[in-house]
């Protein structure tokens, strides 16, 4: 179980490497001006999503799923995982929307400023928190 563990916590890192960086592309995207830079960006944040993000996402999940399958009876009784997973399901959510926001942005219909995407990328990182204290700490 220790190789599942650890492909587990490598899958949600690279997950919230492209959770992290393509709102940060989305900033840079809403304040391009030039079409050339634009079409860069699409290509940027599509290539993120799907080679990186995407696949990352389905790896957490199938392999965190691995692990409770492992222990079912232990895990499904500890109040920190249901958090946790609650927490995941608002990520999986938080990782639609990026690829709603991807495909405006791709059709040129993007109506939200740099600034909401500044605030936009900060969710993620709220989530990461919570989730390491609940992982770490069991606080029930």
């Amino acid at each position: 179980m220790a190789w599942i563990e650890a492909l587990h916590i490598i899958s949600v890192i690279c997950w919230f490497a492209g959770i992290f960086y393509l709102p940060r592309l989305f900033v840079y995207h809403a304040m391009s001006d030039d079409q050339i830079s634009k079409d860069r960006f699409v290509i940027m944040e599509r290539k993120l999503y799907r080679g990186i993000m995407t696949p990352s996402a389905i790896a957490t999940v199938f392999f965190g799923g691995w692990l409770i399958a492992s222990a079912p009876d232990f895990y499904l009784r500890q109040g920190w995982l249901h958090a946790k997973l609650t927490l995941v399901i608002v990520l999986i959510v938080y990782h639609v929307s990026c690829g709603w926001f991807m495909v405006r942005f791709r059709e040129n219909r993007n109506t939200h400023s740099h600034v909401f995407f500044r605030y936009f990328n900060e969710v993620p990182v709220l989530i990461l928190i919570a989730v390491v204290i609940l992982v770490v700490v069991k606080p029930f």
